[in-house]
């Protein structure tokens, strides 16, 4: 694989005509010349326009279920080609457990976007963000916010240390939310990036300009962005400073995050002794996350803040872990636990990290600077010059206040042990850093989780807080989740990477939309009150999917509460609340006017009011959301219900879809009594009763 490493741009591989200059990327073991890296002669340009017209079109044909199935297709076939990059990537120096992170949480996070597009969006392709706002006393004007997906290009630079992961992690949201990437991996690694475009290219699945991959450096590409473009930068937070002050960001609407180098820390509880499970764990954390990827993450514990009294045990114990647990050489050996650095260069970079740590006051006590003999392919054992080994390295900070070990990144295996008297040092210590990641705690005591997490959160992105009851199930100190948030403050880039939704709202614009509620009803594809409704022709419930429209309703009859029916549901129910069943109470309740009937007596009738029982195309009642009862209902008083189907959404893999149905129960003064959504299940198009379409519509009841 000696030749140049291609790019795919404008739908096809391109790589420059002649090797002059480029850059030479070598086995992080062995030495040996992997591939050569360069972009001379690329359009970026002409990239980035194809992303924006060609990607932008063909995302924008689909909607956030699409989306999300094709993200799903993407994650089989990385998974079905694994094998693949998973020797590739040992040679960058990555274990079998290292790339598992990589290659298997890349793949993991493809298809948890999938299944929360699915789960958590609409099927259309327009976001809507909380309830409608009435600006009008006689609602006839609202508003509310939606998202809708920038017009750009996602442009996302990596770093080397993941180079699968650390692209899928970005990626995936910015297709959700129907935004075309351009991905810029880091080039001691960008080999294994260029293998898994491969196979996504291969597979078929990729919509046109999607998805494109710039191998090499992009020296023009702030200039060629815009108003509408993003910037996803992963990689040191000196870069990111650089990069956020140009001029495209400070003033030309390119909107850019980072996730940069922390000084992550991990904090062990007064009360996680020697011999407690917690103790256990964090020992077992913190040399995890010294040795896996060979510390060459940003989420890794550099700094081991525990309590004076037990900082010789930790000392110990880490040192016996290390002893017992850590195999150096390459990857590709027996035995192997960790791998090289990246590259000779930064192996280079992180001994001189380490050597101002020690200027600054830092003594090693676990490991040396000196290269360490490493197992070879072959199951030899020797010092290898060629290869970018370096053993672990723990140091121990007498003096936890000092500015280095706050400020200074030694990115490898390279972690320093600071000691604490009172939880308001520890914080103190915490916050030194400037803005973390991830900061862990260890403590079965939650008066110090509470107390420390009171003073930490503000500087972490995340928290872990690790006792005896997680530990075997916990992802660990260093393993972001595509489900909550990764980024944080200050030193850490002051952006989020991940976090569900959250980060495919990223890539949309949160626009306030004002009109009346028909015209909010046509924009958001969700019926709001005021807006036209039809109760003409067949009961509702009698309607397919493809039949049924927005606004489509069913006004029911009455039916009169007596005394009997409160006493009746209060025996039958068990529910003999004062308000029910005591006159006297009740009028003394400032809510009520005497003896009132049970809210859910009102939901259940409303039901038998508006449901037509017969079998039809609505399968199954799913729940109810957003119950609220407003006016009390008196013996004596009328009900009658209100049914409008307000939101449709088809299922795209399934036979049915789900409805989501208005519902408000009024008086016999036309005072609305309760108002709340049903939702259903519907199908798609002519329904036959004996068709099972799902083990839950044929074993599900209808009301």
């Amino acid at each position: 694989m000696s030749e140049i490493l291609p790019s795919y741009v404008k739908g096809a591989w391109w790589a420059p005509e002649s090797d002059d200059a480029a850059t030479v990327v070598r086995d992080a073991s062995t030495g040996e010349v992997v591939t050569r890296v360069s972009t001379k002669g690329l359009d970026l340009a002409a990239a980035l326009d194809y992303a924006r017209t060609v990607g932008q079109q063909s995302l924008g044909a689909l909607t956030f279920h699409q989306r999300a199935l094709i993200l799903k297709e993407l994650g089989q076939a990385l998974t079905a080609r694994k094998d693949e990059l998973y020797a590739l990537s040992s040679r960058t120096g990555a274990t079998k457990v290292d790339s598992m992170v990589d290659i298997d949480g890349g793949i993991g996070v493809l298809f948890t976007y999938s299944s929360k597009g699915r789960r958590e969006l609409p099927n259309t392709r327009i976001y809507v963000d909380g309830p409608a706002e009435s600006l009008a006393k006689d609602g006839s004007f609202l508003g509310r916010h939606i998202f809708s997906r920038l017009p750009g290009v996602a442009v996302q630079i990596n770093a080397f240390n993941f180079p699968v992961w650390g692209s899928l992690e970005k990626f995936a949201p910015a297709f959700l939310a129907g935004v075309p990437s351009l991905v810029k991996p880091a080039t001691p690694t960008g080999y294994l990036a260029e293998a898994f475009v491969r196979v996504l290219v291969e597979s078929g699945s990729l919509p046109e300009g999607s998805l494109q991959l710039v191998s090499g450096a992009v020296p023009d590409l702030f200039e060629n962005l815009g108003l509408g473009d993003l910037v996803g930068f992963t990689g040191s937070a000196s870069t990111a400073e650089r990069l956020r002050s140009h001029e495209s960001v400070r003033t030309g609407g390119v909107r850019f995050t980072s996730e940069t180098d922390s000084i992550n820390a991990s904090v062990l509880g007064r009360d996680a002794t020697a011999g407690t499970p917690e103790f256990d764990a964090f020992v077992k954390g913190v040399v995890t996350e010294m040795t896996v990827k060979a510390g060459q993450k940003c989420t890794s514990i550099r700094r081991i803040i525990v309590p004076r009294t037990s900082i010789d045990e930790v000392t110990g114990a880490i040192a016996e872990r290390i002893q017992q647990r850590v195999v150096i050489g390459d990857p590709r050996a027996d035995g192997v636990t960790m791998g090289p650095l990246a590259s000779i260069e930064q192996r280079t970079e992180v001994l001189r990290q380490v050597d101002r740590l020690v200027a600054a006051g830092g003594r090693i006590v676990v490991g040396s600077t000196d290269a360490p003999e490493a197992v070879h392919e072959d199951g030899s054992v020797s010092v290898e010059v060629d290869g970018a080994f370096t053993a672990p390295v723990l140091l121990r900070f007498d003096e936890p206040s000092a500015d280095a070990v706050h400020e200074v990144e030694a990115f490898g295996p390279v972690a320093s042990l600071l000691a604490y008297d009172t939880t308001a040092e520890a914080i103190a210590l915490v916050g030194r850093g400037g803005g973390s990641l991830v900061t862990s705690i260890a403590t079965h005591d939650p008066a110090e989780v509470v107390e420390l997490l009171s003073g930490i959160s503000a500087w972490n992105g995340r928290v872990l807080v690790l006792d005896r009851d997680d530990a075997r199930s916990s992802t660990g100190h260093g393993s972001p989740v595509p489900h909550l948030v990764h980024g944080g403050p200050g030193r850490a880039g002051g952006g989020e990477e991940l976090g569900g939704i959250r980060s495919v709202l990223h890539h949309m614009q949160r626009t306030a939309i004002q009109g009346s509620p028909q015209m909010l009803t046509a924009i958001t594809g969700i019926w709001h009150q005021g807006a036209a409704t039809s109760s003409e022709g067949r009961h509702p419930f009698r309607k397919t999917l493809e039949e049924l429209r927005l606004g489509d309703s069913v006004v029911s009859e009455s039916r009169e509460i007596t005394l009997a029916d409160i006493e009746h549901f209060a025996e039958f129910t068990g529910d003999t609340f004062y308000a029910h069943m005591d006159e006297e109470a009740a009028a003394a309740n400032p809510f009520f006017p005497g003896r009132v009937a049970h809210g859910y007596l009102l939901v259940s009738w409303a039901a038998g009011l508006f449901v037509d029982p017969a079998p039809g195309p609505v399968l199954a009642n799913y729940g109810l959301e957003n119950l609220r009862f407003v006016t009390p209902a008196s013996p004596g008083d009328s009900i009658r219900v209100v049914l409008t189907a307000k939101q449709i959404t088809p299922r795209a893999t399934e036979e049915y879809g789900e409805v989501c149905w208005d519902a408000v129960i009024v008086n016999q003064r036309d005072e609305v009594v309760a108002t709340y959504d049903v939702l259903t299940l519907v199908a798609k198009s002519s329904y036959e009763a004996e068709r099972p379409l799902s083990a839950t519509a044929s074993t599900s009841s209808a009301s």
